[in-house]
C-alpha cells in the first residue's frame, strides 16, 4: 500500500489481473463477482477488497460468463446475483455446484430473505444476503458457514 512495490511473489488484484490456481497461493479466499450491473459489481468487488482473507479474482456480467469464468479460474467463492441475463444466477449456481471444481455460491439480490432461501434451496447455493445487508461481517460468516 501506500506506493510501496509488493514482496516478491505477491500478487496485487487489479480490474485487469486475473489470477489462477498455479500462481503462487497467497492465502486468500479467491472470489468471482457475478452481477450484470456494474455498481454492483464494483460494489461487491469492494467490500471483498476490504475483507482480510479474501481476493477478487474475476467479475461477471452474465450467467453463461460465470461459468466461463468459474471453469477458467475455478474460485472458492461466488458471489452470484439473482437476475441475470441470458442464464439466471439460479441455473448459473446450479451448474456451478455441480462442476468438476464447485465453488461455494453466496446468492445476492434486492428480493426479501424469504424469497432468497426459496432461492438458495432451488439452486444448492450456500445462503442468500440481500445486497442492501452485504459487508464484510456477511461475506465472512458465509464462507465460515458454507465452506466444505
Amino acid at each position: 500500500m501506500g506506493g510501496q512495490p509488493n514482496p516478491p511473489g505477491w500478487l496485487t488484484p487489479c480490474a485487469t489481473t486475473v489470477l489462477t490456481r498455479e500462481d503462487p497461493p497467497v492465502g486468500d479466499i479467491r472470489v468471482l463477482v457475478v452481477d450484470d450491473q456494474a455498481p454492483f459489481r464494483r460494489a461487491m468487488a469492494s467490500v471483498v477488497d476490504e475483507t482480510d482473507g479474501f481476493v477478487v479474482v474475476g467479475q461477471a456480467s452474465s450467467g453463461e460468463e460465470s461459468l466461463e469464468l468459474g471453469r477458467e479460474l475455478e474460485p472458492d467463492l461466488v458471489l452470484m446475483d439473482v437476475n441475470l441475463p441470458g442464464i439466471d444466477g439460479l441455473e448459473a449456481t446450479r451448474r456451478l455446484v455441480a462442476s468438476a471444481h464447485p465453488p461455494v455460491v453466496l446468492l445476492l439480490s434486492t428480493y426479501d430473505d424469504d424469497e432468497g432461501e426459496q432461492f438458495t434451496a432451488e439452486s444448492g447455493a450456500i445462503g442468500y444476503v440481500t445486497k442492501s445487508a452485504f459487508g464484510p461481517d456477511r461475506l465472512t460468516a458465509a464462507w465460515l458457514n458454507g465452506a466444505r
